[in-house]
């Protein structure tokens, strides 16, 4: 196989790959030494770094992938949004999130007391975008789950390994590019993560129903016609008592 070949196989299967292509993987595929595919690699990084090319070839999550390249993600972004809405991500989820990527591996409640509030319902959502994943339990009593950045996040963030992630105050910034400017960023009042945090508070019943927010109370109408029929049936009683007396006299 000559360079060129081993250039547009490379080319070929890093577009067709759903996930970052490892040195490792490549090398299997084409049945190369991994150096001649880096040395491969390297000048196909290149050829996609001149201003013409729209996308470029990254090195990411530990491996390489493809990506539009910065100055085009305005006019992608519009693309996208035209065909499925964006990610979003509450200030909550984002919070959550950043307390993850900077203190992992890290606990549900190390978690919450970070940032002051229940953060399960956060959490939760977090796991069902896979931009989290666990890393088993902490050895302390209770064994507590622990939590860890996912792959899915690396690659939403355009990072190669956690040692690019930037200072917390950037992290903002990179968070609201990464998930489509500022409409990414959903509003907190608004938010799903809100909601399940509130509904936690609330205190619930033996019975499984949510306990002091809802009073069995009877409607008014039954309540007046039951005291109305109570009222009758002691006039009634009182005439009756009066007839019997009347007739004993």
């Amino acid at each position: 196989m000559t360079n060129e070949e081993r250039r547009a196989a490379l080319e070929a299967i890093i577009y067709a790959a759903d996930e970052p292509a490892t040195v490792e993987q490549l090398a299997a595929a084409l049945d190369e030494e991994k150096l001649v595919v880096q040395a491969s690699l390297d000048e196909l990084v290149a050829s996609y770094a001149v201003e013409e090319r729209g996308i470029e070839v990254r090195a990411v999550a530990g491996g390489y992938k493809m990506y539009t390249k910065p100055q085009h993600h305005d006019v992608v972004r519009r693309f996208i949004k035209s065909l499925r809405p964006p990610l979003r991500l509450s200030m909550p989820a984002l919070e959550t999130l950043a307390v993850i990527a900077y203190k992992q591996p890290v606990t549900g409640p190390e978690i919450s007391e970070i940032r002051g509030v229940n953060s399960s319902g956060v959490i939760a959502t977090l796991l069902d975008k896979r931009l989290i994943t666990t890393a088993g339990r902490k050895e302390v009593m209770g064994r507590p789950i622990l939590y860890k950045s996912s792959k899915e996040f690396l690659m939403r963030f355009g990072l190669s390994d956690l040692e690019e992630l930037p200072s917390l105050k950037e992290f903002e910034a990179l968070a609201r590019e990464a998930l489509g400017s500022d409409e990414g960023v959903a509003p907190t009042e608004s938010s799903d993560e809100s909601v399940l945090d509130a509904t936690r508070e609330v205190p619930v019943s033996s019975n499984g129903d949510a306990g002091e927010q809802v009073v069995a109370t009877a409607p008014e109408e039954s309540v007046s016609e039951s005291q109305s029929s109570a009222e009758e049936g002691a006039v009634e009683g009182d005439e009756q008592a009066h007839k019997s007396a009347a007739a004993g006299e």
